[in-house]
């Protein structure tokens, strides 16, 4: 891992460890490890494989978008992607450098970044306009379920759902504004210029600005073919769904009742909504909090602090282990495959030699 991360997994140690002192000094921890303990597996097996899929279902939908480009991919390796790309957005904060690693290890197999970049970029607005949709739409048909289960935190809602339509503006904006890539590039070029971490090269700036031609050609094509976009959005409606059904998994392990279906789901996608935008990695510590706000109705006495545990054990701790074997294998696969390239080189320089 490249040292500038070691800071941002330090951080992100630091506000686990503040955040299980406060579990541990607000709970009675033999009765919360109890209630873990007595969580029953039939419930718990789908609730993992939800959270999973959840990382596999991005993969999935940069399958598509990249197959729709006729670009050689397979499941696997975009999923594998999918799981790198949750490692380095869990430990950054906002979820920052998440798309940055998976554009270098889609580039290192194969995947041009004039290809991957406008996917990815579509790939984050689909996430973004979803939960968009979502918030709006809790607001006009459950707007007092929120109101009674936020409390005072309900600014906290808004701030999210704010900050996602801001969001979501700002990258249709890049995407559709033929000029606006050009000077974004040109811009940040110029910038590393005057800090002298580049030296002027009319060579660099002309492929840039090739590839950002060949990046504006994948954009026209998305946006000339609504109906590969309406199937993403369909993907992503169904990805997200996957997480918010966790929790109702977790009640029913748990052996409760009173709840239904639909209030859990509400209430996990109104949590996720707010947390989303925050800068803090892996929302560790704001989730944990809204979370604990948003369920204390649902979930009685010590069954808050056990699914709360569950909960983020899975969706979070258990995809960012899983997701640090997909980046361990993808390294290993760009090791093994640099020899190879080395020799390959080496046998063509010979040949014409």
């Amino acid at each position: 891992m490249k040292r500038k991360y070691w800071g941002s997994v330090l951080f992100l140690i630091v506000l686990i460890a503040a955040t299980t002192f406060v579990l541990l000094k607000s709970n009675d921890m033999r009765a919360v490890l109890a209630a873990i303990a007595a969580v029953k597996l039939t419930w718990l097996t789908p609730g993992i494989l939800a959270a999973l899929l959840f990382v596999a279902g991005e993969g999935m939908i940069i399958w598509y978008l990249l197959r729709a480009l006729n670009i050689p991919v397979h499941p696997p390796q975009c999923i594998r992607w999918s799981f790198v790309g949750f490692f380095f957005s869990a430990i950054t904060p906002s979820a920052t450098g998440g798309q940055p690693a998976q554009i270098y290890y889609m580039k290192r197999e194969g995947v041009r970044i004039a290809d991957s970049t406008p996917v990815l970029m579509v790939v984050a607005v689909l996430y973004k306009f979803v939960l968009v949709v979502l918030g709006l739409a809790l607001i006009a048909a459950a707007g007092n379920i929120l109101r009674g289960a936020f409390g005072g935190l309900l600014w906290l809602y808004y701030l999210g759902l704010g900050l996602n339509i801001l969001l979501v503006g700002i990258l249709v904006f890049v995407m559709v504004s033929p000029g606006c890539s050009r000077r974004i590039v040109s811009g940040l070029e110029h910038l590393l210029e005057k800090l002298h971490l580049l030296k002027p090269s009319p060579a660099r700036h002309e492929k840039l600005m090739g590839t950002v031609a060949e990046y504006q050609n994948v954009v026209r094509y998305f946006r000339g073919h609504p109906g590969c976009i309406l199937t993403a959005v369909g993907m992503t409606f169904l990805q997200r769904g996957t997480l918010f059904i966790l929790t109702w998994f977790i009640y029913c392990g748990l052996g409760l009742r009173g709840s239904d279906l639909l209030t859990v789901l509400v209430l996990q996608a109104s949590v996720y909504i707010a947390v989303d935008m925050l800068p803090l990695p892996g929302s560790v510590g704001a989730n944990e909090l809204v979370y604990s706000t948003v369920f204390a109705a649902v979930f009685p006495g010590q069954y808050l602090a056990a699914s709360l545990c569950i909960n983020r054990g899975v969706s979070f701790y258990l995809v960012l282990l899983v997701s640090a074997v997909a980046l361990g294998i993808s390294q290993l696969m760009l090791r093994r495959a640099a020899p190879l390239a080395a020799k390959l080189s080496e046998k063509k320089h010979q040949k014409h030699a």
